[in-house]
């Protein structure tokens, strides 16, 4: 029997991190989403979100389709684990590299497949609940033994211990993910609710895309204990009235500058430099930052800034940390 993979199920932003009733919670991981097919003749296939076959980009996980049932789909996450945290920066270069050169980072940094739902076992189970899948999910598990890569996502119906997972954050958990147990699997719509756990905290500001007058995002530092400032990561595109602000009083950096020569991403995925223009780093705000970080200590995510704090100077601002 010939089948096509569907497209996965997703999830929209809330800001409640509390679990609704008649909803089930999971950890939300910091990786590469993807779904894992092992077809009835034995082919092992893994495809991203947006339809990227990455097969070839995860030997290790297609190696250890020989584990799975034939004719069989799961839905999860690819993560690497790095000592005690989840270093989704290891999972750059996978796409980009030859068959060869994906199974060298490979043997390097082995991806684990976190398994949150169940879409197919001999017979299609998106219609069918949320609970129901859950069921058969925990069943394969146990009757098959699998063991690593494969892993189980933890599921809960308990507000507090859905709650408590909320604290997994230092070790790169991103929230939480709420489904409704009565929910049947819906390709490509946002059916689930996302809980992205954020805080706030303080940076300074060393330099800006756009102009000083019209700034566009906003470039962060923090120094260390030996007076080096490290960049921590961007802002998201500046809010008007925040624009409105910064355009008065940034000050271009005149002559030297900590960050003189380096240049800067346009984006995670995109190699393109950014052109930026170094200020003086004496200003300070106070942004809305994921806590989730790479291995160089920078928000994995861009952060919003949320004011200016003129109560601050650069050395009040917490020390930076890899």
């Amino acid at each position: 029997m010939v089948w096509t993979l569907p497209e996965p199920m997703l999830a929209e932003a809330v800001s409640n991190p509390v679990l609704p009733k008649g909803y089930a919670a999971e950890p939300k991981w910091d990786g590469y989403r993807a779904l894992v097919a092992r077809y009835p003749d034995g082919q092992v296939v893994i495809r991203s979100r947006r339809g990227t076959d990455m097969t070839n980009a995860f030997p290790e996980i297609a190696a250890a389709g020989d584990a799975l049932p034939a004719d069989v789909v799961l839905d999860g996450e690819l993560v690497v684990w790095d000592g005690d945290r989840i270093a989704f920066e290891r999972l750059h270069g996978r796409l980009l590299r030859s068959p060869a050169g994906a199974a060298t980072l490979a043997s390097q940094w082995p991806a684990h497949f976190v398994v949150f739902d169940l879409l197919r076992l001999g017979t299609d189970l998106t219609s069918r609940p949320y609970e129901a899948r859950r069921a058969a999910l925990e069943g394969l598990f146990t009757d098959r033994a699998l063991a690593a890569p494969w892993t189980l996502c933890p599921s809960t119906t308990d507000p507090d211990t859905a709650a408590g997972w909320l604290e997994w954050s230092q070790v790169g958990m991103e929230g939480l993910v709420f489904k409704k147990t009565t929910g049947v699997y819906r390709p490509g719509s946002r059916g689930w609710k996302k809980y992205r756990t954020a805080h706030t905290t303080d940076a300074v500001i060393a330099a800006v895309s756009g102009s000083t007058t019209d700034p566009r995002t906003v470039l962060f530092g923090r120094y260390d204990d030996a007076g080096r400032l490290h960049y921590t990561g961007r802002s998201s595109v500046l809010s008007p009235a925040v624009n409105a602000d910064l355009s008065t009083r940034l000050v271009a950096a005149a002559g030297e500058h900590p960050w003189t020569g380096e240049t800067f991403s346009s984006g995670w995925e995109v190699k393109d430099a950014l052109p930026v223009v170094l200020v003086k780093p004496e200003l300070v705000a106070e942004v809305r930052a994921d806590v989730t970080r790479d291995a160089a200590g920078k928000w994995r995510h861009p952060v919003k800034l949320l004011r200016l704090r003129d109560d601050l100077e650069p050395g009040d601002v917490p020390l930076f940390t890899s």
